[in-house]
């Protein structure tokens, strides 16, 4: 196996259809094996951390995981559905080695993913996934010796819903969120439970949908995917605002009150500008990824504030601000990630970041968000029969730079692959519409031409 490549762990784990390779109840197994050997602590039993969202494979891939930890002598905690970030909270305030995610986030019913999360709370760096794919898929485990008393345990952990909650209510210092009309779309999600809670606990006059999970209507036509639907909720009620989550809720889209969507890059100025307003902004510097809108290349460069960009995925974004000691980043999917309290994504925490702002100011949303003006965008997936290197791509790259040229200053052009499944991904903006549609359309033809089903 090539130690340079990762071929189970993609951008944000293991992530497949339940039941079919690699997202089945082996490799759930040898991962729970395989994750005691990695982090193995000869003073104590290692202690490993699962949570999970609503999918209805979630107990298949629970119990196999939970017995691979056992046959290798590892204590399990259980804190059954909860969100994503309460994971990465949990495993380092009740000092577990490791903590595991059983979700496929924004996915349907049908998939499922395995992320593992360290003991400090952050996603587990590629490095050590290498490693732990190396003894999965070379089946390098023994457990002869673990007999009698050396066979680990399990069990449930019942408050860990309400420690996440307190400590989520804690980073707005629990602000009273009364006279604020909210209707809050939980994907039948992971945060079904809790994120109700959490704002009805703040004052907050709540309006909750989609928040009755029965393991296959997760992200189903509802959530942070589908904002269309909660924005005209959003009008119906006269709400002021709509807070959509993803499956996991480590994401987050807004809706103002005039049902208008906004997404990561929005939310990220917005927080932005009022974080340097405030003087809190450490080194006046934001991280984005590659995918965010040069809209908000702009926007920060109008109030003197630096732009990061890193590859696609949350924990890009996060180790890029551990580095340069930055406290706000994120993605245009939602992912955004506020360094003080959390060093992954985490929708609650953003949303209640976002009211406290609103309260403060006195501001609507509507007027919030016009620190950025985003640009047109186009982004169209091509299913590709394999991920040839996109040098390689001669046509393609030719195209490419050709359409960098025309497009200047104002707007830019990327191509990659998917983490997650075998497609190509083509994005392009512009002042022009109109413009970056033919310009997608001639390169998605040329995509096609070379690596095209």
């Amino acid at each position: 196996m090539k130690m340079t490549e990762k071929k189970l762990f993609g951008t944000d784990g293991i992530r497949g259809i339940a039941n079919v390779y690699p997202m089945t109840g082996e490799i759930a197994f040898k991962l729970g094996q395989a994750l005691v050997k990695v982090f193995d602590k000869k003073w104590r039993k290692h202690r490993v951390l699962i949570g999970k969202d609503t999918r209805l494979s979630g107990y298949m891939i629970e119990y196999a995981l939970t017995a691979g930890i056992c046959s290798m002598g590892g204590q399990v905690l259980l804190v059954g559905p909860i969100p994503t970030p309460a994971i990465a909270h949990l495993t380092k305030s009740m000092c577990a080695d490791v903590g595991v995610v059983i979700s496929a986030s924004h996915n349907p019913a049908e998939h499922n993913g395995l992320k593992l999360f360290s003991g400090k709370g952050v996603k587990v760096d590629d490095d050590i996934l290498l490693e732990i794919e190396n003894i999965i898929l070379n089946n390098n485990i023994d457990t002869s010796e673990i007999i009698g008393n050396l066979v680990g345990n399990a069990f449930r952990i019942d408050n860990a819903k309400g420690r996440y909650i307190e400590y989520v209510k804690s980073t707005i210092k629990n602000t009273n969120l009364n006279n604020i009309k909210i209707v809050l779309d939980c994907a039948n999600g992971a945060a079904y439970k809790v994120a109700p809670l959490i704002f009805k606990e703040l004052g907050a006059d709540m309006i909750i949908i989609n928040n009755n999970p029965d393991g296959l209507n997760i992200n189903e036509n509802c959530g942070s995917l589908f904002p269309q639907n909660i924005a005209k909720k959003v009008i119906e009620t006269g709400a002021n605002i709509g807070i959509a989550l993803d499956g996991d809720a480590d994401r987050i889209i807004v809706i103002d009150e005039n049902g208008e969507i906004l997404d990561g890059d929005e939310l990220l100025a917005i927080c932005a500008n009022y974080l340097m307003q405030k003087g809190k902004l450490k080194n006046n510097a934001i991280v984005a990824t590659v995918m965010s809108n040069v809209g908000l290349n702009i926007a920060m460069k109008n109030i003197g504030v630096k732009v990061v960009r890193t590859k696609v995925g949350d924990h890009y974004v996060s180790e890029a601000m551990q580095k340069g000691n930055y406290i706000l980043g994120g993605e245009n999917s939602g992912h955004i990630i506020f360094g003080k309290y959390m060093l992954t994504g985490d929708g609650i925490i953003a949303g209640l970041q976002l009211l406290q702002i609103m309260k403060e100011k006195e501001q609507k949303l509507s007027q919030l968000k016009k620190i950025i003006t985003k640009y047109p965008q186009v982004l169209i997936n091509v299913e590709v029969k394999e991920k040839k290197p996109l040098n390689q791509l001669t046509e393609v790259i030719k195209l490419v730079n050709l359409i960098k040229q025309k497009l200047g200053d104002e707007g830019r052009i990327l191509i990659r692959y998917s983490g997650t499944e075998n497609k190509c991904r083509v994005m392009i903006e512009g002042k022009d519409q109109d413009v970056i549609n033919v310009y997608a359309k001639q390169v998605v033809a040329e995509v096609e031409k070379e690596i095209g089903i």
